[in-house]
Order: C-alpha cells, then sequence, then structure tokens
C-alpha cells in the first residue's frame, strides 16, 4: 500500500556506498521469543560487542518503540501486525543507510516475520529465535505481565491466552536457558563473521 499521488525518490548515494562507508554488510537481526525471553537484554549485549568492534548500529526495542511511534497500538492480533508493519519499514530505513539493525519485538506470527523479510534484499534478514522455555520466562517475569496474565489482567497475552509461532528454520538458534547473556551475545556476534556482515 502507498499514498496517492507519491513517487519513490531516488537517491544519489546507494545503499552499497553508505555501507561501504561503514566498512560492514548492512542487515536486520531479528530478534523473536516470548515475553522474558531475554530478546532486549541479548540484543542489547550484541549491541554492545558490535559498537567495541567498531560497527554501526542501531537497536529498535519493542517497549521503546511503543512508546512514541506505535505508542497508538494495542495488542490485539490487528494491532500486533501493524506494528510489526511500522517497524519493518523504518528498519528497512536503517538498512539503506548501511547499518546493522537490531529489533527485539516477540512477532509471534511467522507470516509477519515473513512480511519483514519480504522488505529487504536476499540475505539481508537474519531471525535470531530466543528460545527460552515458558516455565523460564514466568520464572524471570521481569515486568510482573506472565503473574497479571494468568490472573486474566491483561488479555491477548503471548503464550497464555495467544499463540506464538516457533521459528521453523532460524538463522541463529540461541537458548538462554543453557548459555549466559554473554556467551548467547558472542554467538550472534560470531554469526555475522563468519557470514561476512562484519570483519
Amino acid at each position: 500500500m502507498k499514498t496517492e499521488n507519491t513517487v519513490w525518490h531516488e537517491q544519489q548515494i546507494s545503499k552499497e556506498q553508505r555501507a561501504s562507508l561503514k566498512k560492514q554488510k548492512p542487515c536486520l537481526l531479528w530478534y523473536t521469543g516470548l515475553s522474558g525471553s531475554g530478546k532486549s537484554t541479548i540484543a542489547n549485549a550484541v549491541d554492545a560487542l558490535l559498537f567495541a568492534r567498531g560497527c554501526h548500529t542501531y537497536l529498535l526495542d519493542g517497549d521503546n518503540v511503543r512508546h512514541g511511534l506505535n505508542g497508538d497500538l494495542s495488542f490485539s492480533d490487528t494491532d500486533r501486525i501493524e506494528n510489526i508493519r511500522r517497524v519493518s519499514e523504518v528498519a528497512k530505513l536503517f538498512i539503506d543507510s548501511g547499518m546493522i539493525v537490531s529489533t527485539a519485538f516477540i512477532s509471534p506470527f511467522a507470516s509477519d516475520r515473513k512480511m519483514a523479510e519480504d522488505k529487504l534484499a536476499s540475505g539481508e534478514f537474519i531471525e535470531v529465535y530466543i528460545d527460552t522455555p515458558i516455565s523460564v520466562c514466568e520464572q524471570r517475569d521481569p515486568k510482573g505481565l506472565y503473574k497479571m496474565a494468568r490472573a486474566g489482567e491483561i488479555k491477548d497475552f503471548t503464550g497464555i491466552d495467544s499463540g506464538y509461532d516457533v521459528p521453523a528454520t532460524p538463522q541463529i538458534h540461541v537458548k538462554t536457558a543453557e548459555k549466559s547473556v554473554q556467551a548467547c551475545a558472542e554467538q550472534i556476534v560470531e554469526h555475522l563473521i563468519t557470514q561476512g556482515f562484519i570483519s
């Protein structure tokens, strides 16, 4: 969908030129997993490691984006889809600037994650499945959300009364219950090195 009476304006500087200046290949690290799985924690740890290596990065965190750009959206299935659509478009702009972008969103629907992938060039989308058992997520429950969901105080909560499509073939599969945050972050950075996104 596009607004009427608009034309795409080609820019003089290409994505490839911007990436070359930054000495990296742009990509989108799409962190997905249940609430409390560790998406934001690990995404932040990866961002710090990349920054220390001189990489140009930006992290779009689910809660942070809902404070502004997506502050008008609820957690209904329809609004979850719109939430991911908007984030995908913003991430695409960052990719075009040559950045390595991270998004930390539950993004429970496989179709939405596919929509985000389809907006990018082949190979730029990296699905990072933060695989944490719901029992562990509930033990952590940093925001007290599971407790409220179990009490019926929150509706449409992923894993309780709203479904989650487990990634079938994520490029990176991280098991946070078995490894430290640092080890999980290093696993992701190692993938970026071996796949040639960073040196």
